[in-house]
This record gives C-alpha cells, sequence and structure tokens, in this order.
C-alpha cells in the first residue's frame, strides 16, 4: 500500500479547502483504515468550506473534512472482529466513548465526550479514512455506493420519522433538503396518511414530489401555515417534521401544528430562536421531540430493514463529482439547485 493518499484539508482558517497528498493513517488495535469509495458533502462542510462563526468556533485545523462515507475495509487492528479486510461497510461519524452514563443507557448518538470526523477529528474526504471498528456498518453488496454514502443523513430522517409516529398520520415536512428529502420518502413507507412539503426551493420542491409528497407548498409565496391547514380540514398537521433550521420556518412548524400533535426539531438554528412557549406548545399541549443523530445502531438497523423492503431515497442523490471536482461541487451546492451531492475518490 502507498504511504500518501489524496485528501480535502482545511489548511488554517479561513474560506476555502486544499486538495493535498497526506500520510495515509495508521491504525491502531481497535481502529480500521477503509478505502473510500464514496462521499457526500453536508451543509455542515459548506459551513467549514465558508469559514462561518460555527466553523471558527469549533474547528482547530489543519483537519481532513467530512463525515458522510462508504467504503471496503483495507486493513483492521489487532483486536478488531466486527469487520474484516474486504467488508463493504459505511461509518457511523459521531464517535462515542463507550463509558458515559449515556452510551450506557443506550444512547451513545449523544455521548458525554462525542466527537465528530471531520469536524473534531480527521475526516472522509480522502481515499482513506481511519475509523473504530465500533463505528463501522457492514452494508448489503446490493446498495449502491451512492447510497452507502448517504447513510448519515438518511438515518436522521429515519431517527426523526420513527421518533414522531407517523402511521396514519398527516405529516408536514418543514425544509426539503437531502434529510428532508429523506423524510418524506422514509414517513411514506411508514404509512403516513399524507406528507406535504414545504420549502422555498421550487427544485428541490419538484424533488420532494418525486420523492411520494402528496402536496408542495412553496413558502415564499404561499403562506405555509394556512395551506397546511387548508389541506387538513383546519386542523393542521398531527406531525411536523422540522428539517430547516430557519427561524420563519420554526415558526411556521409550530403555527401549522394541530392541538395534540408532535413536532420534532432537527435543523440547526444559527443562534438563539425566541419562541411564543405559551401559544405553540403549552396550549396546543404538543409535544416536542429534539433529534441529534441516529441511535446507534437502532436506527441503522431500521435503514437497512427499510432499504430491504424497498424504500429507494435515490433520486435524492442529484449530483455526482469526482473529489477532485471539490470546488464545483461546493458551487452547486451553495447555489441550492441540488438534493444530495457524492464525490467519488
Amino acid at each position: 500500500m502507498a504511504k500518501g493518499m489524496q485528501a480535502l484539508v482545511k489548511t488554517e482558517p479561513g474560506p476555502g479547502l486544499a486538495m493535498m497528498e497526506v500520510p495515509i493513517p495508521e491504525v491502531g488495535r481497535r481502529d480500521c483504515l477503509v478505502r473510500v469509495e464514496a462521499t457526500s458533502i453536508c451543509g455542515t462542510d459548506l459551513h467549514i468550506y465558508r469559514w462561518d462563526a460555527w466553523a471558527a468556533s469549533r474547528l482547530r485545523p489543519p483537519l481532513i473534512v467530512g463525515h458522510e462515507f462508504c467504503g471496503r475495509v483495507a486493513a483492521v487492528g489487532s483486536d478488531v472482529t466486527e469487520v474484516s479486510v474486504g467488508d463493504y461497510v459505511a461509518g457511523e461519524g459521531h464517535l462515542f466513548c463507550g463509558r458515559c452514563y449515556y452510551c450506557q443507557t443506550g444512547q451513545a448518538h449523544i455521548c458525554a465526550q462525542g466527537r465528530i470526523i471531520g469536524v473534531d477529528t480527521d475526516g472522509c474526504f480522502a481515499q482513506y479514512v481511519r475509523m473504530p471498528a465500533a463505528n463501522l456498518w457492514r452494508l448489503d453488496d446490493t446498495v449502491p455506493p451512492a447510497i452507502g454514502a448517504i447513510h448519515d443523513p438518511l438515518g436522521n430522517a429515519v431517527h426523526s420519522v420513527m421518533a414522531a409516529g407517523v402511521s396514519g398520520a398527516s405529516v408536514a415536512v418543514v425544509g426539503c433538503g437531502p434529510v428532508g428529502l429523506c423524510s418524506i420518502a422514509v414517513a411514506k413507507r411508514a404509512g403516513a396518511s399524507a406528507v406535504y412539503g414545504v420549502d422555498v426551493n421550487p427544485y428541490r420542491l419538484s424533488l420532494a414530489q418525486g420523492l411520494g409528497a402528496d402536496a408542495v407548498i412553496r413558502s415564499d409565496t404561499d403562506d405555509p401555515v394556512e395551506s397546511v391547514k387548508d389541506l387538513t380540514g383546519g386542523l393542521g398537521a398531527e406531525v411536523v417534521l422540522e428539517m430547516s433550521g430557519h427561524p420563519a420556518g420554526i415558526r411556521a412548524a409550530f403555527e401549522m401544528l394541530r392541538k395534540g400533535g408532535r413536532i420534532v426539531l432537527l435543523g440547526i438554528p444559527p443562534g438563539p430562536v425566541q419562541a411564543d412557549l405559551t401559544s405553540w406548545i403549552i396550549f396546543k399541549e404538543a409535544r416536542v421531540l429534539g433529534i441529534n443523530g441516529r441511535r446507534i445502531f437502532e436506527t441503522w438497523h431500521r435503514m437497512a430493514e427499510l432499504l430491504r423492503s424497498g424504500l429507494d431515497v435515490s433520486s435524492v442523490v442529484t449530483h455526482r463529482f469526482s473529489l477532485s471536482e471539490f470546488e464545483q461541487a461546493f458551487a452547486v451546492l451553495a447555489e441550492g439547485r441540488c438534493g444530495k451531492i457524492v464525490l467519488v475518490t
């Protein structure tokens, strides 16, 4: 095996990334080295690329970025028994300690010592990535690399939908980015009576229709709250999945929720958001659930079963580039006329 590899590196504080040759990581006793076949760009990566206030407060360059990937195990540490060389795997990007209260009570996804690859430690925008064996998930060989690479956002969607309980319910998805789009497909598969997509982006609303949305609402031209109420006999949606993180989207999500309904918050706001607890939650007797990542590995089992039973999220992936075409890929993401963008190594 060669000693060097190509990787996308945040070399120093400031906008942009650099493609450069770096050493291939060495594996520890409980680590694996994965030859990356496909990786996908997240909104978090765009924050890092632009070097906004959040990125500046969190990252400590130099750092290889990226946290969504799939590939083949190329080497294993001496104490690894979970996977073998040649296995086809995806990676759970939330690193967990396995010892804290949360890890010991089945909540490793919110580990007290939790870190994220590509944010707190070297990531997967590279030809190889080092991962703890405990963070690897064996994929079925029938799963295309583009779908294997998006198990992170698909898992967010599956966790959100299953936690909300959508069977037989009307569901509004506010924010039709990749996680929102996946949520529409998952909610339909999970038996929602109707699913409505809400966004300002007509391109993404067209993708939402293709993934099974019963109606789509362009929230910059139509009132999303009144539109959802009209579609639900004046009641509002029984379940709302807030995936945008935009303050206006959050407000609309609470206002379109019917009394006694359930709302899931997954979108990350840019800062503190003022909430009307009295009318949004207390008087509505609303149930509010925050979602962070995926349950390890409960959500992954659910993803595998959904994919085996016919869940199709292939249309969420709208663009493919080589890793060396990263500048073009980030430009497409910034423009917004895309679903999920996959980089092939």
